[in-house]
């Protein structure tokens, strides 16, 4: 363990210089010391409407008001329940109904979208002010291993489920990024996922433990990040792989931009070459992680030009093992069960034991923390020098001609080729070979679909074995995105996988 962390998610705010700017947006900027101030305030107002452990909703765009209002529900002692502002009423009345949340802060564009809110709605328009009021301090609520959030995700599997995180795993997951990254008070991180996702809501939490900046931005097009990044001066940058797909695409004046980071799927190798050549000076960190675990890999920067593929080690304060099916350490070369272990294994899913002890189990014997781990059903291979690969989830495994194929190495074979600028592998069921390769793509720019299927055929033909080759070859204008931003491979299978 390094540095030690502050006791409670909202005491990240007392890290900064007082007098240096906090958040920076389209509508100015807040000191550290006036964020301090402004959650202090809306906090004594929650605490009056809140008791200790109740979740309280958040439906908001990417405001300065909306993080004050996640750090003031920890400071009143709730739990915060960040609703993905892309989402519609019906997904946002199920995660209303299922945290059983007490309160919702909205404002009225989203307010209208709820027919029938299951809790009393406060917008900023009409109740603001009285939140901001300032009666007596609330007490000290609780930290540590206490309840700070509901992160939902996405609904992979049926409907979202919300993953219990606490104060420790909030902020000793601050701690390990700020560290690893380098991340200082003179950083300026360009904040563009959603705070509903715990790869977004964790730019302000690094940010805040090195007492950094961080700059909202809700985009509408990847140009709007690129001149986010030169107005506000960024020097950290991080995105999912289809948001660095397009900006990689993009003509970029110079910045100051001096931290590139990825992660939530797969990072395709031409673009990781493409962002070398924009951003030479730049150090760019290839991650892995998962919700339940807050994050647990990354490859350090100056072996991203020889190991592209690569997801690096094991990040500070994460023990990452590498496991057959009965538990013990597969060999290197081996392909196993990646399992995450340690102070930043989150509680479970809300509400939902079954789930949470298929997913949290007990550590294998070699970890050295013990306790619960998250079994993450991702398969990957330890190689030379500890680094690991990502070969593909165990759900989602091709079985063909009696051979085993990872949809990932199919994806990188087709990005390969120059052809497509997405790609996306299923396995379809056929009665002589068990299942096919369905390959949906997105042609590169300037190539017809003749020419790109010419193109992608010639390059498996040349580079892949043959159960490789795609049997059926599907084009799309695009590939679908989930609401933070990864491609939605759930809508893929529902809408081409039969």
């Amino acid at each position: 363990m390094t540095a030690a962390v502050p006791a409670r998610l909202d005491r990240l705010l007392g890290r900064g210089d007082p007098s240096a700017p906090a958040l920076l947006s389209r509508g100015g900027q807040i000191t550290h010391g006036e964020l301090d101030r402004m959650v202090d305030r809306v906090a004594t107002g929650l605490a009056l409407r809140i008791a200790r452990g109740d979740r309280v909703a958040l439906f908001l765009p990417k405001l300065p008001e909306a993080v004050v209002a996640l750090f003031a529900i920890a400071r009143a002692g709730g739990v915060a329940v960040p609703v993905n502002p892309l989402l519609k009423g019906p997904q946002v009345a199920h995660i209303l109904a299922d945290s059983g949340a007490r309160l919702l802060l909205t404002h009225g564009p989203r307010a209208a979208l709820l027919a029938a809110p299951p809790c009393p709605v406060l917008t900023l328009e009409a109740d603001w002010p009285g939140l901001i009021a300032t009666p007596p301090a609330p007490p000290d609520p609780p930290g540590g291993d206490a309840l700070a959030m509901l992160f939902y995700t996405s609904g992979s599997t049926g409907r979202p489920k919300g993953v219990m995180v606490t104060h420790a795993n909030l902020l000793i997951g601050a701690r390990s990024v700020a560290s690893y990254l380098g991340t200082t008070a003179e950083d300026r991180v360009l904040a563009v996922l959603p705070l509903s996702f715990d790869f977004g809501f964790s730019q302000l939490t690094t940010a805040f433990h090195a007492g950094a900046a961080a700059i909202l931005l809700d985009y509408l097009a990847p140009r709007d990040v690129v001149a986010a990044a030169v107005r506000h001066g960024a020097t950290q940058l991080a995105a999912v792989p289809p948001l660095w797909m397009q900006l990689a695409g993009l003509d970029w004046p110079a910045t100051r931009l001096k931290t590139l980071s990825a992660s939530g799927g797969r990072m395709p190798e031409p673009t990781v070459r493409a962002l070398r050549r924009l951003f030479p000076a730049a150090r760019l960190h290839l991650m892995y992680g998962l919700t339940e675990a807050f994050r647990s890999t990354t490859l350090p920067p100056e072996l991203v030009d020889t190991h592209p593929w690569s997801i690096g080690r094991a990040i500070p304060d994460a023990e990452v093992l590498v496991v057959r099916p009965d538990g013990s350490l597969a060999d290197e070369g081996e392909p196993g069960e990646l399992v995450h272990c340690g102070p930043l294994v989150t509680r479970g899913y809300w509400q939902d034991p079954e789930r949470t002890a298929q997913r949290f189990r007990p550590a294998p014997p070699a970890s050295r923390f013990g306790g619960l781990a998250v079994w993450s059903g991702d398969r990957v291979v330890r190689e030379a020098g500890g680094l690991l690969r990502y070969v593909g989830r165990d759900d989602e495994t091709i079985k063909t001609m009696g051979m085993r194929v990872s949809p990932t190495e199919i994806e990188e074979v087709a990005m390969a080729s120059g052809a497509v600028s997405a790609a996306v592998a299923l396995g379809v069921a056929d009665p002589a070979a068990g299942m096919v390769i369905r390959l949906l793509a997105v042609p590169a720019p300037g190539l017809s679909e003749a020419e790109a299927a010419a193109r992608l055929a010639a390059h498996f033909r040349r580079e892949a074995p043959a159960h490789f080759a795609p049997a059926d070859l599907r084009f799309l204008a695009s590939l679908p995105l989930s609401p933070n931003g990864k491609v939605d491979r759930v809508a893929l299978r529902r809408d081409h996988g039969a």
